[in-house]
């Protein structure tokens, strides 16, 4: 039985408490929130800590780190100097060193360290993938998720951009999949922003995109905008062109680009071959947000008890996030931002 520790108690946090108070090769033996939280009823028997230390001293196995961005370096090197293997949510932290200084801990000592690409155990994903690199590149990338958020929606991405913006916090899950495709190393990234709310901080944006460019000749496109003031037009794309034709994405029914299943949900897959005819693939029974998380916690412990090789898994994690803040460097000083070899932050 892995005894584990959730760190973190808000929306992701939460859907993973719940993935392993229903997994039977789990034991939760301790909840963490630096304040009070409603709790749904299978979680309230569970202790409850408002210090993370507290928490590590119950000697979990597993800690999932859930809190906000800045935290999640740091909290993941005490959980695996305090012996435990680690599940941390993207990013993996909001600066390249850190990110690395992570991942240099997973390996110097041994903890098995997965980072919470929530696609990644998406089967209509990981079908749109396989379709793509099945066509062979160099490829087009054109992916999106604007949010027109509001009310409780709407405050938590503003207590978000305290430290991350959009384009990172969302992005680094559609350039992860830029990357499983491409397997192409990252050039130059190029990235645009605006303020567009007096709510956030003057340094901070609201709206951004970004143009990358990889060494196998493959450009990436993506963009992200959180807010009110946000248009429900053309807010989720996502397509993937080649040469020799195009997988992209028809969207399911439309939820709303505020709610949290939509962000994930795919409906179906178009495929267009070059000069040929198209044929979608449907995707009826795909899974639902609670599902995807039941998924991925299960892999974690399913990667602790077989000793899967997670190596390509944090390289991924640590590029992808190294893109997202070129661009989100790109934005800030109106400067091209050069990650070839030898350059890379």
């Amino acid at each position: 039985m892995t005894r584990v520790v959730i760190a973190g108690l808000g929306n992701m946090g939460m859907s993973h408490a719940l993935a392993h108070h229903h997994h039977p090769d789990a034991q939760i033996v301790g909840l963490v929130n630096r304040s009070a939280v409603e709790l749904p009823p299978e979680l309230r028997d569970y202790p409850f800590f408002s210090s993370f230390d507290e928490a590590l001293a119950q000697r979990p196995d597993l800690v999932c780190v859930a809190t906000y961005s800045d935290s999640h370096a740091d909290y993941a090197i005490a959980a695996m100097q305090a012996g435990a293997d680690v599940f941390v949510e993207k990013p993996l932290a909001t600066r390249v060193a850190d990110a690395r200084r992570v991942v240099a801990c997973a390996r110097e000592l041994g903890r098995k360290l997965v980072v919470g690409y929530i696609l990644r155990h998406h089967p209509s994903w990981m079908r749109l993938i396989a379709e793509a690199r099945a066509m062979g590149g160099p490829y087009v990338f054109r992916l999106n998720l604007n949010q027109q958020s509001d009310g409780a929606t709407w405050e938590t991405h503003k207590a978000l951009m305290q430290t991350t913006s959009p384009i990172v916090d969302c992005g680094v899950h559609y350039v992860d999949v830029m990357c499983q495709i491409t397997d192409a190393a990252p050039q130059r990234v190029h990235g645009m922003g605006l303020r567009l709310s007096d709510e956030i901080a003057e340094d901070m944006y609201n709206y951004g995109q970004f143009q990358v460019v990889f060494d196998d000749g493959s450009v990436g496109w993506y963009e992200a905008g959180w807010g009110p003031m946000m248009s429900e037009t053309a807010y989720f794309v996502k397509d993937i062109v080649s040469p020799r034709g195009a997988v992209s994405i028809v969207s399911a029914d439309d939820p709303g680009s505020d709610a949290v299943e939509g962000h994930t949900k795919v409906g179906a897959l178009k495929i267009h071959p070059a000069g040929g005819t198209d044929r979608l693939i449907d995707f009826p029974d795909e899974p639902g947000h609670q599902d995807l998380c039941d998924a991925e916690q299960a892999f974690v412990l399913r990667a602790i008890a077989e000793d899967i090789d997670l190596n390509r898994h944090m390289n991924d994690a640590v590029q992808s996030l190294a893109i997202c803040l070129a661009a989100d460097e790109s934005i800030r000083t109106g400067c091209v931002v050069d990650l070839s070899e030898g350059n890379k932050p």
